[in-house]
């Protein structure tokens, strides 16, 4: 959230003392911020994230702390002063001179405290009291009156379900459980006096040659007033008289814009942006805002209910990840940190990202940035994975107040896309014990949650489509979202979590896949960040304890060798497993390409860590590529050729895909490769691919690629604008007999005087990797080499990271 301070308000962000109840501990910090992060910062602690360091800090968020400062204020008579605070996490209480003024238990609620009757002249001292969230979260389980699971295996701290936080601060299945506590937005004395605007709220609706915008102000009013509310934008100004009464107001604006510059995702179409200003009394707000309109398509068709969303008119194949928070310490997540991960989205022709249920609604900067580059978001509300004691009226009626807080911030950010009621609480429904001995209780309290938060959309009336959950087959209807592939989004795991061979992905056709991704282990680079020599061993306790998913080491290893040869060394594994992994997510993503338009989007699991930590993500802590991401940005490419096997006939299938607005006119070309050496053209096609489907552009019989050889492909079309190359293998990597490939390096510098690299092959080499776990991002990377046919990567930035520089090297498989 983001707060907008007048002329008469005060920042009360910078200048406080903290001190530890009951402790020795007595330091300074600044807001935004987080006590671990101060508590490093004073040297009085060690960095969370080296080896097995986490329990030890426990006593963090196991103790109360008490954050205080002082400020000046010539207070005049009959002022009225609101205390807005954003992003207290989360259980605390704040006193004014003495005077309680406000309990706070929700850190996704912007706080308005009424202050003017604690506030004197002259000094005034502040003070927050920030209560322990691990045994809040105890005691507020143990006065339920019946248990409210939680997913205990996932999270090292209980009973987090019961606090309106992130829920993965407890833990979860990539993250470290340190709690956090602090503030994560602003803190700001508002003079209040006549009125204080709280929230805009802003609609689009789009004609065919115009936009009205229609905007609500909601304002709180400390006495009857007369006064004006004023619109800009593009060169008009609408303005009304109005009267406002104590309490909350709400009072409507509206304008036309003809002829509207329209924002469009990534690829499909410029960024436009508008200025917009809003003012009542002597309140104002400006906002930068895109003009689209977002449907989603769910209509019945001959395999079930479609799940597409349609953008300006266009219907548009979703490329993407889920979004976790940017780092597990929130003061870590810096502005440039996160443009550096958004950054990397796009440079993977990602258009959209899903900010998942178990994090944070992140600050309207994100979505700023977001709306920049073209990048759509998915946004679910905060719950994820639990059960939640929806039974309680306060708990729900604070739930009910975020929800509508947030749905207003957010709409002014053309980025969003679609409202998501929660991750998998109709899966968690039958995860425990309780609520599978009684489900028509936890169901009935389920409905509760999601019917308000349904209701926060009806009132609010954003201009984005609402989804119930995710996965859903739709709404009110409580069937199995992971396996139903004909109706709604799915959440696809059966490759991961039931260790299925990567071919799996083929047996199911989603209509939107949601969720589904395989693990790797990050790069040397980063397991050196925080190992010694000595932990460098798959199954060290160091390593277990970077691994949240329990067996997930082993599963990374045990199906890495279903595919590969056993590599010789921890170094060769841990870039073995992200080629794995990449190859697991180029099997499903190419596959699911083929079915569209059934298929209408898929977004993997995930696309950033918030520590150093094995995971499913394809950029690892810190930022850097992972293998995967490099992979990604070919199998995400706008126009893409894959080959498919047919399961009826033995075929492979030669498919083309092209998700720009217009038809493409493609020149293709097929070959088999020998793994000893020796091409066999194929053939040559040329061919106009549509926009609204996938298209078949060659068979080849089963016997027409040699046992010792992999079909490799290129295409083009006659502008250069899509081009790529890639290849097929009808056996896996470890029944060929690569040899050990001889390669080539010859580095200069290209002609816009960046580095270059030209990388030559004696024989056929895949998954040529250079300069693995670097900062500096190649123009390709993690490729297949062939012989005669050197590649050129040329690098297009360099990223600033906080581990040290390393040597660039040429890493290759082998076998």
């Amino acid at each position: 959230m983001t707060m907008h301070a007048t002329m008469t308000d005060l920042n009360l962000d910078t200048g406080w003392s903290l001190s530890r109840l009951n402790g020795d501990e007595r330091l300074s910090i600044d807001f935004p911020g987080d006590i671990h992060s101060a508590l490093l910062a004073a040297g009085l602690i060690e960095d969370p994230y080296w080896r097995d360091r986490e329990s030890d800090l426990d006593w963090i968020h196991e103790s109360d702390w008490l954050a205080e400062r002082e400020f000046d204020l010539t207070a005049p008579a009959g002022s009225r002063y609101s205390l807005t605070l954003e992003g207290v996490d989360c259980q605390a209480v704040v006193t004014l001179n003495g005077h309680e003024v406000g309990r706070l238990g929700n850190r996704f609620l912007r706080h308005d405290l009424d202050v003017t009757g604690a506030l004197v002249a002259g000094r005034n001292r502040l003070s927050i009291w920030f209560l322990s969230n691990s045994a809040e979260a105890a005691r507020m389980a143990a006065e339920f009156p019946f248990p409210v699971p939680h997913i205990f295996w996932n999270n090292r701290l209980p009973h987090y379900n019961f606090l309106r936080k992130p829920q993965c601060d407890a833990g979860w299945d990539w993250n470290i459980a340190l709690s956090p506590v602090g503030i994560h937005g602003g803190i700001l004395l508002r003079r209040t006096d006549p009125l204080r605007l709280d929230d805009v709220m802003i609609r689009q609706h789009h004609e065919d040659d115009g936009v009205c915008l229609d905007i609500d102000l909601v304002a709180h009013a400390a006495r009857p007033v007369e006064t004006l509310a004023i619109l800009r934008i593009d060169g008009q100004e609408v303005v009304t008289d109005l009267r406002l009464w104590p309490g909350e107001n709400r009072v409507n604006l509206s304008v036309v814009i003809d002829n509207p510059r329209l924002w469009w995702p990534a690829g499909h179409g410029p960024q436009e942006m508008y200025d917009l200003e809003v003012c009542i009394g002597k309140q104002r707000r400006h906002l930068r805002i895109g003009l689209r309109k977002v449907e989603l398509l769910t209509d019945a068709d001959e395999a079930g209910h479609r799940f597409a969303f349609r953008i300006n008119g266009r219907e548009i194949f979703m490329r993407g990840a889920n979004w976790i928070p940017a780092d597990a310490l929130p003061s870590r997540a810096t502005r440039a940190r996160v443009a550096d991960l958004l950054d990397s989205a796009v440079e993977a022709n990602m258009n959209m990202l899903r900010v998942w249920g178990g994090g944070s609604y992140e600050p309207d900067w994100f979505y700023e940035m977001c709306s920049e580059r073209g990048l759509l978001i998915w946004q679910d509300f905060m719950f994820a994975c639990n059960l939640y004691p929806a039974a309680d009226r306060a708990w729900l009626d604070g739930v009910r107040a975020e929800a509508r807080q947030q749905i207003r911030r957010l709409s002014a950010h053309p980025c969003l896309a679609l409202w998501c009621g929660d991750n998998e609480l109709v899966g968690a429904l039958n995860w425990f014990d309780e609520s599978k001995a009684d489900r028509d209780r936890y169901l009935a309290m389920y409905d509760r949650l999601n019917h308000a938060l349904e209701e926060a959309i009806e009132d609010e009336a954003p201009d984005v489509p609402w989804w119930p959950s995710s996965p859903s087959v739709g709404r009110l209807n409580f069937g199995d979202g992971w396996h139903d592939d004909a109706s709604g989004d799915m959440h696809f795991w059966d490759v991961w979590h039931s260790a299925k061979d990567f071919e799996h992905y083929r047996s199911v056709r989603p209509r939107f896949c949601s969720e589904f991704g395989f693990q790797s282990f990050p790069s040397m680079r980063v397991i050196e960040s925080f190992t010694r020599p000595k932990d460098r061993n798959v199954s060290s306790r160091v390593m277990d304890i970077h691994q949240r998913n329990p067996g997930g080491n082993s599963r990374i290893v045990e199906t890495l060798a279903r595919y590969f040869r056993f590599p010789e060394g921890f170094a060769d594994m841990a870039w073995l497993s992200q080629i794995s992994q990449a190859l697991a997510m180029k099997t499903a993503i190419e596959f699911w390409r083929t079915n569209k338009p059934r298929c209408m989007g898929t977004l993997y699991w995930q696309l950033n860590d918030t520590w150093p930590v094995a995971s499913w993500s394809s950029l690892e802590h810190g930022g850097g590529w992972k293998a995967l991401h490099y992979v990604a940005r070919r199998f995400h490419a706008p126009v893409l050729l894959t080959a498919q096997p047919d399961a009826g006939t033995g075929e492979i299938v030669l498919w083309a895909v092209n998700d720009t607005a217009d038809a493409v006119s493609l020149v293709v070309a097929a070959r088999t490769v020998r793994v000893g050496g020796g091409i066999a053209e194929l053939g040559h096609w040329s061919l106009a691919c549509p926009t609204d489907r996938a298209v078949p552009v060659a068979r080849f019989a089963a016997g027409s690629i040699p046992e010792d050889a992999f079909l490799h492909f290129d295409w083009t079309d006659a502008q250069g604008l899509h081009a790529g190359e890639n290849e097929f293998l009808p056996k896996r990597p470890k029944d060929y007999d690569f040899g050990t490939p001889q390669i080539t390096v010859a580095r200069g510098i290209s002609e816009d005087g960046g580095d270059r690299v030209e990388l030559s092959t004696d024989r056929p080499a895949l998954w040529v990797t250079w300069d693995h776990g670097g900062d500096t991002i190649w123009s390709d990377n993690c490729l297949t080499l062939l012989p005669d046919r050197p590649r050129v990567l040329t690098a297009q930035y360099s990223r600033t990271s906080h581990l040290p520089a390393q040597e660039a090297g040429v890493t290759v498989l082998k076998g």
